[in-house]
């Protein structure tokens, strides 16, 4: 850590400042606890503290997370943030459940174990399987403190073989108990085991709940999605698996209140972190708005608190993109909701997005458009039915006849959270940003913001006329 860095550190834990929240973690040497840079507890001196990037490194030196300003809660760090691209995409492997055995994520990543081992070990501090146990005991201690769920169910949420595994877990790594985290009555856990699982969402602020919104909003599958003044709900299908998410945004605290209903709670993970994608809230506003003004932008120009609002699923992304080649939004929302109409099959909680398989299946016969686009559609979802599970390679996207630079890097921005695109070939970005003489290259790493600025400028622009 750089001695500036640390300055940076010791000044934003100084004043609680909410913008540095999840970014680092500090630890107390005299208490054995760390906790979020926002805690409320009162401020330990200096020469007690010491200062960590992610949980893990604070839980590899004997730290259990703080009960009260609860680590487990705060925003994620942007995961392009990492040392190097293996490591990113490591990193989110590792903190995905079902958990994988870290040999066969190294073989995915196409590195041996070993060297996944070193680079961690090197750069982070902490070994692959040290950060995915990390993660799954965060994550356990969130829906202790989160959730009325029983332990048995809990354990199996995060991950773990057992609840006497999840115990001992617990145990000799915080030297705490199930019950001490939680200080719930039994009565009470079995009682409300079916309800669903809720809890908050943090971000750091500014957040443009208005922006997110509005671009969900105009973009809606009907049966699929509801947008609301303040929240956003979604049916999802995830390996066969149904469920159901709203995100209620809470200005006040600066999070989202989130309930999920799962048939599966093995998927819980999954949908927390699809759900933090959508609605961007790993996002830096203060990093990203420094990137517009370098390309040129004014501060009245920026949109402030801008995010970028996900698709819920890569394949989802890709279809989006495919069916808004070269029509208006409004015309490519009617084909989307004409297809899902068409193709979904319902689930307890409303319509699912159709899989691959049922895409791929189809003629498609239903949908007025170029019948080339159509045999794109469906060779884009083969391609997702021959990656099972996987994310095909830009390579083999590329391939499809009818799909070109735009669609591909559309699909990366909204399936994938790329932060780092330009639309070059959307025409509304490329005009605004020629009228405005950006230089758009020096807002890299954050182009595909500076994107969505130029969306939101034409926006405010029309509103104008």
């Amino acid at each position: 850590m750089t001695e500036s860095t640390l300055q940076t550190y010791q000044i934003a834990r100084a004043s609680r400042d909410r913008r540095f929240d999840g970014k680092f973690f500090v630890a107390v040497k005299t208490t054995g606890i760390f906790c979020r840079p926002i805690c409320p507890a009162r401020l330990p001196a200096e020469k007690n503290v010491e200062y960590y990037d992610l949980a893990a490194q604070a839980m590899e030196h004997g730290y259990r997370p703080c009960l009260r300003c609860r680590p487990d809660s705060a925003p994620g760090s942007c995961a392009w943030q990492g040392v190097n691209t293996t490591i990113q995409r490591a990193q989110s492997l590792l903190s995905e459940i079902p958990i994988e055995p870290v040999e066969h994520i190294a073989a995915r990543l196409g590195i041996s174990s070993r060297y996944l081992n070193k680079l961690f070990i090197e750069n982070l501090g902490v070994s692959p399987k040290r950060f995915q146990l990390s993660n799954q005991l965060m994550l356990a201690k969130r829906l202790l403190q989160d959730t009325m769920l029983p332990i048995e169910m809990i354990a199996e949420a995060a991950g773990f073989s057992s609840t006497r595994r999840l115990q001992s877990l617990i145990k000799q790594h915080w030297q705490l108990t199930p019950s001490a985290i939680r200080k719930k009555s039994q009565k009470e856990v079995c009682q409300l085991h079916t309800a669903a699982v809720k809890f908050e969402l943090a971000y750091r602020p500014p957040y443009n709940w208005e922006w997110v919104r509005n671009f969900l909003s105009q973009r809606t599958i009907v049966g699929v999605e509801i947008i609301t003044e303040n929240a956003y709900t979604r049916v999802f299908e995830i390996n066969g698996r149904h469920g159901q998410v709203t995100a209620t945004h809470n200005a006040e605290r600066f999070v989202f209140d989130v309930e999920i209903k799962l048939e599966d709670l093995t998927y819980l993970q999954k949908v927390i972190r699809i759900i933090s994608r959508v609605l961007d809230v790993e996002a830096d506003p203060d990093l990203i708005e420094n990137a517009l003004r370098n390309s040129g932008l004014t501060a009245k120009q920026v949109c402030e608190g801008l995010r970028l609002p996900g698709a819920f699923n890569e394949f989802e992304a890709g279809c989006r993109a495919i069916l808004g080649q070269q029509v208006t939004l409004n015309a490519a929302t009617k084909q989307l909701n004409n297809l899902v109409a068409n193709l979904s099959q319902p689930s307890p909680y409303g319509l699912a997005f159709p899989t691959p398989l049922q895409i791929a299946s189809s003629d498609l016969t239903f949908l007025r458009m170029p019948q080339q686009r159509k045999i794109a559609l469906r060779q884009f979802s083969e391609l997702f039915c021959e990656a099972k599970g996987n994310r095909p390679s830009n390579e083999a996207i590329l391939a499809v006849k009818g799909i070109g630079e735009w669609t591909l890097n559309y699909f990366l921005i909204r399936g994938c959270g790329a932060p780092d695109i330009f639309l070059e070939g959307d025409l509304i970005a490329r005009n605004m940003a020629k009228k405005l003489s950006t230089k758009v290259n020096d807002a890299s790493p954050w182009r595909s913001y500076l994107t969505l600025n130029m969306w939101y400028l034409a926006t405010q622009e029309m509103k104008k006329c």
